[in-house]
């Protein structure tokens, strides 16, 4: 992997993250970096199921791509954000 790719992986990480983390309500008190990261993985598993649904590579935007990583984010926030939370009461 090339420095453009690491630098437009995170930078799609943070947007999908941020996606996401808006999409569920309530204030989510987890850092950026969780953010990030979760949206990384959401655009990776995003990709892999809009592939094999066969939505993955369309002419123009992939909004129905977009729209799955974007949920992918939007349930990894919420999951890591009420275990994140927890984890920091006690």
């Amino acid at each position: 992997m090339t420095v453009a790719g690491i630098i437009s992986a995170l930078i799609i990480g943070l947007i999908i993250g941020a996606l996401g983390r808006l999409v569920v309500p309530g204030k989510q008190s987890i850092p950026i970096w969780l953010t990030i990261v979760i949206g990384i993985v959401a655009a990776l598993v995003g990709t892999l199921i809009a592939r094999a649904v066969g939505v993955g590579d369309t002419r123009g935007i992939d909004w129905i791509e977009i729209l799955i990583q974007v949920v992918l984010a939007a349930v990894g926030v919420a999951l890591v954000a009420g275990v994140y939370g927890r984890r920091s009461v006690r």
